[in-house]
């Protein structure tokens, strides 16, 4: 027997400016809205294809320290460098969670507090 991931959800206060963030960051689209104010968000080829969607969820339960689950984002289409500037114009901010400064990836978090990393290695789109 077999599974693979096909969706994760993220609790958050504000599905809508969460998902123009990750839309944005991953060059995701809005695949479905749901009647509870949860967004599904994913790459053109919807549910099913080759990456996950995210599930946006509203919440009002507030985040509680670090993640215990987080994204690893890696630049497509240019270097580290400048996709740390693009993430930080769009909103995301460095934070820190005990970091040495020796490592190769970035610690940020999205306009919600929701820390994922910049990790160096190019892959294709």
């Amino acid at each position: 027997m077999g599974c693979r991931i096909s969706e994760l959800v993220l609790d958050c206060a504000d599905p809508e400016e969460l998902a123009r963030f990750w839309c944005a960051v991953l060059d995701f689209r809005v695949l479905d809205r749901d009647s509870d104010g949860s967004i599904e968000i994913g790459p053109e080829a919807g549910f099913g294809g080759p990456q996950p969607t995210i599930i946006l969820s509203p919440s009002s339960e507030p985040k509680r320290g670090k993640l215990r689950l987080h994204f690893d984002v890696n630049p497509t289409d240019g270097d580290q460098a400048a996709e740390l500037e693009q993430l930080l114009g769009l909103g995301a901010r460095r934070v820190e969670v005990g970091q040495t400064g020796a490592e190769s990836w970035h610690v940020l978090a999205d306009p919600e507090g929701n820390e994922f990393c910049l990790l160096r290695a190019r892959i294709p789109a």
